[in-house]
């Protein structure tokens, strides 16, 4: 019988794509089964599951339609109108209640609770033409916001709640609270995202963002980032000692509680 040479081995790593780690992991009970051994448990837990994706789902609103994402008005939000030409309806500042509504002079009640400003100043302009207002120009800015934040905490200098104005990416996000901390493990920063009740969490590395392995990916209101906490990267354990080089985010999907 020939005796073949085994191939020579390059010694270079493959980086593999995430539906090939998806793949791989979901082939891991079937190994396991094989084997004679139990199939391991992802994060040590059976209510985390790998889903095929580098970023998180986005959050609905509509708000992903450009890089400048557009502001939606909502709760508690103080603006400032302004009517060009008539000074009694000029630096008018105004706050959204629970609704996210708003009364103002010779307009009445104004919905604004999930449109733009620029939304906004049209309906205020066609309320203030019915009032015989002739062509109103009307300007409508944020002041402050009272109801989109994110949450940052962990291995920061300055955890908090900070508002989400425009887009914010996870670079900004940690800039705005004022950076990591000394010793911040910053291949340990884990987001949190809940998107129509679906938790979701993905386990992301600022060097590989700084250094451009992949995009820093964008923050939504009410998402959650922990920067160095050994708890929450827990989740990605099992993954991790499986495809140890991965150079890409990892997604996972939470049962709810």
């Amino acid at each position: 019988m020939p005796v073949h040479a085994s191939p020579r081995r390059s010694g270079r790593v493959r980086r593999l794509r995430p539906a090939t780690w998806a793949a791989l992991l979901a082939a891991l009970p079937l190994v396991a089964m094989t084997s004679g051994c139990a199939a391991p448990q992802l994060g040590g837990s059976p209510h985390v599951r790998v889903i095929p994706a580098d970023s998180l789902p986005e959050p609905g609103g509509g708000d992903t339609l450009s890089d400048e994402r557009p502001y939606l008005i909502g709760p508690f939000d103080r603006l400032t109108i302004d009517v060009f030409g008539i000074l009694e309806l000029s630096k008018r500042e105004v706050q959204t209640d629970a609704s996210g509504r708003f009364s103002f002079p010779l307009a009445g009640v104004i919905q604004a609770a999930g449109k733009t400003p620029a939304e906004v100043e049209q309906d205020l302009r066609s309320k203030l033409m019915l009032a015989h207002i002739r062509d109103p120009q009307v300007t409508v800015n944020l002041k402050e916001t009272g109801s989109q934040f994110v949450t940052v905490e962990g291995q920061v200098r300055k955890p908090g709640l900070y508002p989400v104005v425009g887009r914010m990416t996870l670079l900004r996000a940690i800039a705005t609270a004022e950076g990591t901390a000394e010793f911040a493990r910053l291949d340990e920063v884990v987001v949190f995202r809940t998107v129509e009740g679906q938790k979701y969490a993905a386990l992301f590395n600022l060097k590989a963002i700084r250094r451009g392995a992949y995009a820093d990916p964008d923050i939504h209101a009410n998402d959650v980032v922990v920067v160095g906490d050994s708890a929450s990267r827990r989740l990605f354990r099992d993954v991790l000692q499986v495809v140890p080089l991965l150079t890409t985010p990892i997604v996972v999907a939470l049962q709810n509680n």
